[in-house]
């Protein structure tokens, strides 16, 4: 894993700051983001009355409007047919009945196990349950799987490929221990129970029978009667030693249309207005409990919604005054992202200009708080780089070169490292304009205690050194916009173990 670092550290040793002079009229534009812009902002979006701006609901498309009413003050073009909105297809999947008995064991869903596959039955269907614990060839090689719903032992591991490597061998269904001790499990339980009624958000494709039951390590261990402690050893190399158990299930699944945009506003450029960069964020977040209680997604991600706001504004004042980028820039907002980046994959395989001719993407996810690693730190002005080298090795030195003249944050890039357990270079927008080989840069300021919580809130928002975090990506944007010769691709998306 790479440690962090300071840019007036390591390449201060080599080059002074006093050699990187600053360009007053992109300085001028910089300094029109402010945190009393971006707190106005954000303290309607992230509002209880918002409602979490969940995908599709009333609040989502009421926050969709507010973007787009503001780029219409700034300006900017609506660049989908004369609108500032893309619509994206999608559907509400409700499971409304999904049922697993082992043997005379009955689990109650959302609390003995939770639902994560796909399909549509009828009838219950009824099978052995095996286990095969680990997914190797070895352990493929002695236990008979077709047919079959499959036990996995998947902790501490990515689990999508080794799900489909079981279901391509026949296997008619998963269930599968992601993580050990029934308290852990009971977190993820918690959640799906608060989504349940709601439906799952996604496009709408042909149905595939994926039964996916994830259970605790304690369940699996109650369901073939054995201890856990014996059932991680025999899922190493020698499943075979568990017996099979005797199992029903059932999923009923319905479809309803939901209504959801992505929004844009665009600025087109000069002598190289052909050529998009796109600046992105998602607007989406969670929704409200099962109980009521907001999911205000302050952070995540009405910061970087916010952000791309302000940052609009300063392009868009600039070319007012006579400034206008050469190339053309697209502010995306982006529906979805919670749901699976729903919304960022549907623009960038339905792009509104070419894919092409876009140049770089970024994006701004959660840029609004000080995570875990920096919460005691002296110095929290940092920020989270990700993937900023991965397609384009000129694109982290813009970045850098930018920040050393005009920000000096803590430029931290742990989270690109091979071996992180996280994996944010694909958890987000960016993700979906890398698939194309665009070069992209992930702004993030990592994971906190309210992510993904109700106490998400405005009043936890660090506005100082949020402005600071935008105003660094304006700087890079305008350098990107402005330079002579885009950014080359001269790498690759070799991470493909997702």
């Amino acid at each position: 894993m790479r440690k962090s670092f300071f840019l007036g550290g390591i390449l201060a040793t080599a080059l002074s700051m006093q050699a990187f002079a600053q360009n007053p009229i992109q300085v001028k534009y910089a300094n029109t983001i402010t945190q009393e812009d971006l707190k106005e902002y954000l303290t309607y979006l992230a509002s209880d009355e918002m409602k979490g701006r969940d995908t599709g609901s009333p609040e989502g498309k009421i926050a969709a409007q507010y973007l787009a009413d503001f780029y219409q003050e700034q300006g900017l073009t609506a660049p989908v047919n004369g609108s500032y909105f893309q619509s994206v297809p999608l559907v509400s999947a409700l499971f409304s009945k999904v049922t697993l008995q082992v043997g005379k064991n009955k689990l109650v869903e959302n609390q003995d196990f939770v639902f994560t596959g796909d399909g549509n039955m009828a009838k219950a269907a009824k099978s052995d349950l095996v286990f095969l614990g680990l997914v190797t060839d070895e352990n493929l090689a002695k236990v008979d799987v077709k047919g079959k719903l499959v036990g996995l032992w998947a902790v501490g591991v990515r689990s999508n490929d080794l799900v489909t490597k079981v279901m391509d061998a026949g296997a008619a269904g998963i269930v599968i221990v992601t993580m050990e001790g029934q308290a852990n499990f009971d977190r993820i339980a918690n959640r799906y129970k608060t989504l349940a009624g709601k439906g799952r958000i996604g496009f709408d494709q042909e149905i595939k029978q994926r039964p996916i039951f994830m259970v605790s390590s304690d369940k699996m261990a109650e369901l073939f009667g054995t201890p856990v402690e014996t059932l991680k050893e025999a899922a190493k190399s020698n499943p075979e030693s568990i017996a099979a158990q005797k199992a029903t299930y059932q999923v009923v699944k319905t479809k309803t249309p939901v209504e959801a945009v992505n929004v844009m506003g665009f600025l087109e450029g000069t002598d190289k207005k052909e050529e998009v960069l796109v600046i992105s964020s998602h607007y989406d977040h969670v929704g409200v409990s099962s109980t009521g209680e907001v999911f205000n997604g302050a952070d995540d991600d009405g910061s970087g919604t916010v952000s791309v706001m302000e940052i609009a504004e300063a392009f868009a004042t600039a070319a007012k005054e006579g400034n206008r980028p050469r190339r053309s820039i697209l502010f995306l907002n982006v529906t979805g992202e919670e749901k699976g980046l729903l919304g960022s994959q549907y623009y960038s395989e339905n792009p509104v200009f070419p894919i092409a001719n876009t140049v770089n993407n970024i994006n701004i996810d959660m840029v609004g708080r000080v995570d875990y690693e920096y919460q005691n730190a002296e110095n929290k002005d940092y920020i989270y780089v990700i993937g900023s080298e991965m397609l384009s090795s000129h694109l982290k030195k813009i970045n850098e070169y930018n920040n050393i003249t005009y920000t000096n944050l803590i430029l931290d890039y742990r989270y690109d490292a091979e071996d992180d357990p996280n994996r944010f270079y694909y958890r987000s927008d960016h993700y979906n304009f890398a698939k194309f080989n665009i070069p992209v840069i992930f702004f993030f300021n990592g994971v906190h205690d309210d992510y993904h919580q109700v106490t998400d809130t405005v009043d936890k928002i660090e506005f100082p050194l949020m402005t600071k975090r935008a105003q660094l990506i304006f700087h890079t944007a305008w350098d990107l916009a402005n330079r002579e010769q885009r950014t080359p691709v001269d790498g690759t998306n070799t991470r493909t173990d997702r």
